[in-house]
């Protein structure tokens, strides 16, 4: 980078650098993907500050932390679910976030109203349907998935996976216990198979014909498009997307999360902090959209070319804390109604 000292005294200006700093921050990560490498080997070429990353599920973070207590070495916690900050928050595990944190560009309906935590990137949960098998008009909400059209017809993910829970958090949140149970009973009559895979799965088996409509996180769309492999690009390209509930009485489509919190006992905190600005500033922002295709939660960042061609929507404005509260009674529906 031809201007790099001018770049670093930005970024440190950003996030609040300054000459007597530790070295380190330590992350505790759900998320597994190839450009979090990147975004932290350019904050640690910027700032000098090195950034150690223990991956694991969700939850085996959380129970770290709460097994480590006060002598936990954790700075960040990293989810890519909305449900699972909630948890780490109710669990007083993460603290206040500090005002130096630069949220000004952010959507409020994307912030913790108990500013426990940040959104990094959000990917809505979309249908994607068969471009031969299936006429746009036919769609309309997640809730007309229970109708009778699309018997043998919907693909998905098992009712184990944390995005499909945070759906129907959402569902319950919007719709209360009763009319979750009777949509999830209907969607499970209309299966094409029993749920099993993950998203990309479920394209996959629409190209290969054996459903019709899919439920998926919008961000893989992006990935098959952009994919090496010539089966998932032809698996991409044999669908299209669509928003679901966008009528003017609906609530439009919902969305989740990839977030953080600072941990309780951060030992780093300074650099926590700059770490976290750094993510959030527009150059960040656009590394997140540019390589896995996710929305940035900065209003000044567009999404990649592809996701563009996809158009707008209006996203549900349920608080996402609701995908954690809701989350033990998602679980409940999927086992009553045999959603695998």
């Amino acid at each position: 980078m031809k201007n790099l000292p001018l770049y670093i005294l930005i970024i440190c200006s950003l996030c609040g650098c300054n000459n007597k700093q530790s070295d380190i921050v330590n992350l505790y990560s759900q998320r597994h993907y190839k450009v979090d490498e990147i975004q932290y080997e350019k904050f640690t070429a910027l700032t000098g500050i090195k950034v150690n990353v223990v991956k694991s599920n969700a939850d085996e973070l959380i129970e770290r932390l709460k097994n480590e207590g006060a002598d936990s070495q954790a700075d960040i916690f990293i989810s890519v679910d909305a449900g699972k900050l909630q948890k780490a928050a109710s669990l007083d595990l993460l603290q206040k976030l500090s005002d130096d944190i630069k949220t000004n560009e952010i959507p409020s309906t994307l912030l913790d109203k108990n500013n426990l935590w940040v959104p990094l990137t959000y990917r809505a949960r979309i249908l994607v349907y068969s471009n031969d098998r299936v006429n746009v008009t036919e769609l309309d909400s997640y809730e007309s998935l229970s109708d009778e059209k699309w018997k043998n017809r919907i693909l998905v993910r098992s009712s184990s996976n944390a995005y499909n829970q945070a759906l129907m958090a959402s569902v319950i949140a919007n719709n209360g216990i009763d009319g979750a149970k009777k949509w999830s009973q209907g969607v499970v009559e209309n299966l094409a198979r029993s749920p099993k895979g993950n998203d990309r799965d479920q394209v996959k088996a629409i190209y290969a014909g054996l459903g019709d409509v899919a439920i998926v996180n919008s961000y893989y769309i992006g990935l098959l498009l952009s994919s090496e492999k010539d089966e998932e690009q032809k698996a991409g390209e044999a669908v299209s997307v669509f928003f679901p509930n966008q009528g003017e009485n609906q609530t439009g489509t919902h969305i989740n999360i990839s977030g953080l919190g600072i941990a309780k006992n951060a030992p780093n905190l300074e650099n926590a902090i700059k770490l976290i600005n750094y993510l959030l500033s527009e150059e960040a922002q656009k590394t997140y959209v540019r390589n896995s295709y996710e929305y940035s939660v900065n209003k000044n960042v567009m999404p990649s070319e592809i996701v563009q061609k996809w158009g707008d929507f209006r996203i549900d404005s349920l608080d996402l804390n609701n995908l954690g509260i809701f989350r033990k009674d998602a679980i409940e529906v999927f086992e009553t109604t045999n959603w695998k």
